[in-house]
């Protein structure tokens, strides 16, 4: 398939809707909502479909009742239902209809239409045996003004599971993280206080911030970065930017804010005379105890050269975990080649000499060597005078292009790295 998109129902979508229609019907599960109610809420409230092309693949029909938006119709095709677009099309809704003031996304499903699989990946939950599912929307209408205005956004719920190996990582941000947050009674059954903040360190492009966006698809709370960069421009100065956007924070009820290479505004002080940063760095440790003082947020702060921070930002009581992310194991960048490998000639690349020949190498590098093979595959089978004809990219296309890919993390910063680790880490 091509690229798979959502777009709002068209009056020219009929007959692809009730082809969607008749193959619910055809498979034993007879529609809770009668046709002529599904076409109308398709005209008059809310109706989404996936396509790819030209054709139709999918369809989600929703109106509002008070505070609760109802699916009305929800349907993919049989060949495409591997591709996960029920979950897409149930989020396509939810930002549609979230401006409303909507608390609740739910739906009724017949027994016969085996639709559970995909409601419970998109945080759908099953009320009293009913066969009734609903979706708590994670961002009220009076917060959509506040998180509009500090750039914020709710990520896709799928971002957990599509980063590649990691598992130490992942296993370890779980429990520590999204376990208590997501279950605070539970937390408070056995006495654990939700972390409010927290430090991940490492090299440059082992995926710190994929990590921060992940928990917070994991959490399905707002997402927040704040650019340190943009708050200088301010009339207000970066101290004062600062001061301002985690007051507006306060207004969220759930929030991870994440501040990227946060050693540029929280860097060792000292000298004489002080500098003008020195400033933003008290600030900030202010900042941060006001922050941790209410529950449902987290902040996450990133850095690659952790020694750089200053001894006071790290120490306990403002963080509660200083995490390492490191350069991918065996079993990570396997599993992140697999990622970028087409489906065509899988079969075909020695996947093993990819994964030893790219020790040492982050996510992020072997993500431009893969590309990089790609595409010279691509320039080769199309321009090439070798009369080859079209080919999917080869080993001997992979190994080229991870010579000429120059590893972003030396080995003198990975020994660094392992340092940071023993002295430094607190997880």
């Amino acid at each position: 398939m091509t690229q798979i998109r959502l777009r709002d129902y068209q009056a020219a979508d009929m007959d692809a809707v009730l082809r969607l229609w008749d193959e619910v019907r055809a498979e034993g599960a007879e529609p809770v909502y009668a046709l002529a109610e599904v076409l109308a809420s398709c005209e008059k409230d809310h109706a989404v479909v996936a396509v790819d092309g030209d054709q139709v693949l999918g369809v989600g029909v929703a109106r509002a009742a008070h505070d609760q938006g109802w699916i009305v119709f929800l349907a993919v095709t049989a060949s495409a239902r591997r591709h996960g677009l029920a979950g897409r099309i149930l989020a396509g809704l939810e930002q549609r209809m979230a401006p409303q003031g909507l608390t609740r996304l739910s739906i009724l499903v017949p027994d016969q239409q085996q639709q559970y699989g995909a409601l419970t990946k998109a945080g759908f939950q099953d009320r009293a045996h009913l066969s009734y599912f609903e979706r708590e929307i994670p961002v009220k209408q009076r917060e959509l003004a506040v998180l509009r205005e500090l750039g914020g956004r709710i990520l896709p719920r799928d971002l957990w599971g599509s980063i590649a190996g990691m598992r130490t990582e992942k296993e370890l941000l779980e429990r520590r993280l999204v376990l208590p947050l997501a279950d605070p009674a539970l937390a408070d059954q056995f006495g654990v206080q939700p972390p409010r903040s927290i430090v991940l360190f490492g090299p440059p492009g082992t995926g710190k911030t994929t990590f921060a966006k992940a928990v917070a698809s994991r959490l399905q709370w707002p997402f927040v970065e704040v650019f340190p960069s943009r708050l200088a421009a301010g009339p207000q100065g970066l101290a004062g930017g600062l001061r301002e956007t985690f007051q507006s924070i306060a207004d969220l009820d759930h929030v991870i804010v994440f501040i990227d290479e946060v050693e540029e505004i929280a860097g060792q002080r000292g000298g004489e005379p002080p500098s003008a940063m020195q400033g933003v760095t008290n600030e900030l440790l202010k900042i941060i105890p006001a922050f941790r003082d209410s529950p449902g947020r987290l902040l996450i702060c990133a850095t690659n050269f952790i020694r750089a921070l200053d001894a006071a930002f790290l120490r306990h009581g403002r963080f509660d975990y200083v995490i390492p992310i490191g350069l991918p194991d065996a079993a990570a960048r396997e599993a992140i080649w697999s990622r970028y490998i087409p489906d065509s000639v899988e079969g075909e690349v020695d996947l093993a000499q990819l994964v030893a020949r790219t020790d040492g190498y982050s996510p992020a590098d072997i993500e431009f060597a893969a590309r990089s093979a790609s595409q010279a595959a691509l320039e080769q089978s199309v321009y090439g005078a070798d009369g080859s004809g079209i080919r999917g990219p080869s080993t001997a296309d992979y190994l080229a292009a991870i010579d000429r890919t120059r590893a972003t993390v030396s080995a003198a910063e990975a020994a660094e790295f392992r340092e940071d680790i023993a002295a430094l880490a607190r997880a």
